[in-house]
């Protein structure tokens, strides 16, 4: 892993002074703290920090094809890049370096703009093509590797600003902070901030299976930029799925499967780790580890100082089993308001879920170990219909069909009205359905919080999304969901929101590489998504048994014990914020003046839920709901005090705690130093 970084001139050749990608470079220290790199072109400048992990003594940024005419600067790994680096050398290309990162100038000559479909790994990648006058910049498959990206015209012409982090943009000074209402709103509507839209005005998220192509012209003409989609999630039509009638042939080619993308994940110039959680996915992934490796990977584990929350006792059984000795890092409420602000400084976005905390720490001990790299689980939830919302929608199923199908609808208007929705409410929910491309069990998760859009939004913030929907934003095409089997529906949009907007983001690359530790995703890799999206949903919910294809594989290599214990929530307490000892400044961030200045909340409403929500019942979904939107609305609160306006509350903002000299992001200063120092 590492960062990049990069500012186009859209319209011109001006120079960029390497003061301005230096102070960008530094900005994303933490993601390459190995060594930097920089290109100084007419009309732009790349710039590259490093985490070296693959051709450590040869893998500096950037790459070049033979004659120089094509350069690249990468973040991510190639797990398949021995095959391709033979492939390219057959074909007549010379490739000088034992680092995945050259692949990128071949396979553009080669392929052009068909490679990204043919990688299997994780990556953001900039490109770009001297006799072409062409830029490129892409994502993989399913957003493991973040890449942002704005316009802003500044001193006479326009630029095209990029980079692994928003920390970065902000850095040069040539974006001024503003927030994106739409950004906020997805945090309302799905716990995650997916894109397009960042909370940022005007800084976008490039989709995962996208790529940007900035084509310039002659000096004085406007560059033409077009975004185009290289792959998407797909499934069948409902009812010709895969059926598999060998359930045991199922379960073998699945594991060999499986195996197989464990195995690309360990090819590394440095020892690589592995998260522990004591669950079916970590735990599978460590035991083919070992298989592989011929003695178990180091093992990180996280201790919730809560005994419902707390997993340690079932990672045990796996260390044990596996010979296997785990660091543990313990974490409780107030490791979690200690470290809760630092926290939104690396997500650059609000965070609802405070386990992400949990999983920074775990980082860091994974870093303060010597390691670079860790093995993880995520994704298998996604693809095998992991979620308890999952069950919860099955039972719903049984129930409409015993009914002749009048029940579930009149379930789901009574279920919203148990969030307390009022009509307009229950009409904005129905609509997400729709959009979606019909029901799907993380709708029924996501209407908790979506609820609360109606509770807090003030009446100027509600007015400006009135033409918003979220779904359509993410997905313009969404209606052909409505031919696919409930279940991959929602393996679908959690592959859509749920995966890149939180776990490979807030719980993800974000957290991991503040500490200068790299993720890789087994469950991830195009084999095991291609193998799976195919099969009978039945494989993957069967019955109420989640994941049930991967607990077959996983009780030949594991206690039957862990491989069939039902699935655990992995999150911290709702409510720890709102006890004032433990978060002194919550006062401030949640004061009527506060609030208003802000603009998103109505501060009548925050002051009567934060008053009011612990009379009602624990049980009561309108309880949970509403908790979970205060929840929101604080750290939506405390996100714009770090990022946008730093007086609502008595805390540094985002510079202080990310080390950037304030005067870098200042407007005037970035200016005077880009007309200084450019060249027309």
């Amino acid at each position: 892993m590492c960062g990049i970084f990069g500012i186009i001139d859209l319209k011109g050749r001006r120079s960029v002074p390497l003061s301005v990608l230096k102070r960008a470079a530094d900005a994303m220290l933490h993601r390459g703290p190995d060594e930097d790199g920089y290109l100084q072109r007419p009309g732009f400048g790349f710039a590259a920090r490093r985490l070296s992990i693959v051709g450590l003594a040869d893998g500096q940024q950037p790459v070049f094809n033979e004659d120089k005419s094509i350069a690249a600067i990468f973040n991510g790994e190639i797990f398949d890049h021995d095959d391709w680096r033979q492939q390219l050398r057959g074909l007549g290309h010379t490739l000088t370096t034992h680092c995945d990162t050259e692949l990128f100038p071949h396979m553009w000559e080669q392929y052009g703009e068909d490679m990204f479909e043919k990688f299997n790994g994780q990556f953001a990648v900039a490109l770009f093509d001297e006799r072409k006058q062409k830029f490129i910049l892409a994502r993989d498959r399913f957003g493991i590797c973040p890449l942002y990206w704005t316009r802003t015209t500044r001193f006479g012409t326009d630029w095209l600003v990029f980079g692994s982090e928003i920390k970065t943009i902000l850095a040069t000074g040539l974006v001024e902070p503003k927030a994106d209402p739409r950004g906020i709103d997805a945090l309302f509507n799905f716990l995650a901030v997916p894109g397009p839209a960042s909370c940022f005005e005007g800084i976008n998220i490039l989709p995962p299976g996208h790529f940007l192509t900035i084509s310039r012209g002659r000096v004085g003409e406007d560059a033409h930029i077009d975004e185009r989609t290289y792959w998407q999630m797909n499934f069948p039509d409902m009812g010709k799925e895969t059926r598999f009638a060998d359930e045991e042939k199922l379960v073998k080619d699945f594991e060999a499967v499986l195996y197989d993308a464990v195995k690309r994940r360990l090819r590394a110039d440095v020892p690589v780790a592995s998260y522990l959680s004591g669950g079916v996915d970590s735990s599978t992934v460590v035991a083919m580890a070992k298989d592989i490796l011929g003695a178990a990977p180091a093992t990180f584990t996280v201790k919730i100082r809560d005994p419902k929350l707390d997993e340690t006792e079932q990672a045990s059984i796996i260390s044990k089993h596996l010979s296997a000795d785990p660091y543990v890092v313990a974490c409780g409420s107030e490791e979690i308001v200690s470290n809760y602000q630092r926290l939104l400084v690396a997500t650059e976005a609000p965070v609802t879920d405070t386990s992400c905390t949990a999983l920074m720490m775990l980082a860091g001990k994974v870093h303060e170990k010597g390691f670079k790299v860790a093995l993880t689980g995520e994704g298998s939830d996604e693809w095998l219909a992991g979620y308890p919302w999952y069950k919860f929608d099955r039972i719903i199923e049984w129930m409409g069909k015993a009914s002749g199908g009048a029940l579930p609808p009149r379930m789901q208007r009574l279920f919203h009205r148990w969030l307390g929705c009022n009509d307009e409410a229950i009409a904005y929910l129905d609509k997400c359905v729709e959009s979606s491309g019909g029901m799907h069990a993380f709708q029924r998760f996501y209407d908790l919080l979506g609820a609360s859009r109606f509770r807090f939004y003030s009446p100027g913030m509600m007015a400006g999304l009135s033409s918003h929907d979220p779904y359509l934003a993410i997905d313009p095409d969404a209606g052909r969901a409505a031919k696919w089997h409930p279940v991959n529906r929602g393996v679908y949009w959690a592959g859509k929101i749920h995966l890149p907007g939180q776990l490979l983001s807030l719980k993800g690359d974000r957290i991991a590489m503040s500490q200068s530790v790299e993720m890789r995703y087994p469950f991830l890799d195009n084999n095991v998504f291609d193998f799976l999206a195919g099969i009978d949903p039945k494989w993957k919910l069967k019955g109420l048994t989640e994941k049930y294809l991967l607990r077959r594989v996983a009780e030949k290599w594991l206690p039957k014990s862990i491989a069939w214990r039902p699935k655990g929530m992995f999150r911290a307490p709702l409510d720890g914020f709102f006890l004032e000892q433990r978060l002194p400044y919550v006062d401030e961030l949640l004061s009527d003046e506060s609030i208003k200045k802000a603009g998103y909340f109505d501060a009548k409403a925050v002051a009567k839920w934060r008053a009011d929500y612990k009379n009602l019942s624990w049980w009561g979904y309108q309880r949970q709901s509403g908790e979970l939107g205060l929840v929101a609305v604080l750290a939506t609160q405390l996100w714009h005090h770090t990022y946008i306006d730093p007086t609502l509350a008595s805390l540094p903002d985002w510079r202080a705690l990310s080390g950037v000299p304030a005067e870098w992001s200042d407007l005037d200063f970035a200016e005077k130093t880009m007309a200084e120092e450019s060249v027309a």
